[in-house]
């Protein structure tokens, strides 16, 4: 088994096919939107193949350490930053082809009037022979 997380972006990743802004769906739009990955990952949850989903807010700070006995810097919120993470959900598969099949699927979530939204989502193993 290998672990993947399937990123979602705000912003960043190649133009959707319904490339229509979350904000502006209907509340009917974004509810089947939600129920879409809450069966995706109740789906999963059966195969053993769900580790975890969240969604983040678009604003954020960037946080780093400014030495010992200091406060910690900030910088931002950056909600017009370039590239912006939406959410995430990890993924613990046999095989690669497992893993581009599901996000495949999940890229299909419904969006603007229902379509799917056809979403690129950016793929990556986690690091390390243990994922």
């Amino acid at each position: 088994m290998a672990k993947y997380v399937m990123i979602k972006h705000y912003r960043g990743a190649p133009a959707s096919v319904n490339d229509v802004p979350m904000d502006q769906w209907t509340p009917a739009e974004v509810a089947a939107h939600v129920g879409y990955m809450n069966d995706f990952a109740d789906r999963l949850r059966e195969t053993g193949e769900f580790v975890d989903s969240q969604a983040l807010a678009p604003e954020g700070t960037f946080v780093r350490h400014d030495g010992e006995g200091r406060p910690p810097l900030t910088y931002g919120a950056f909600p017009e930053g370039k590239d912006l993470v939406a959410g995430w959900m990890v993924i613990d598969v046999d095989t690669y082809d497992r893993a581009l099949e599901l996000a495949g699927e999940l890229s299909a979530a419904p969006g603007a009037g229902g379509r799917p939204i056809h979403e690129w989502l950016e793929l990556r193993p986690f690091l390390g022979p243990h994922g």
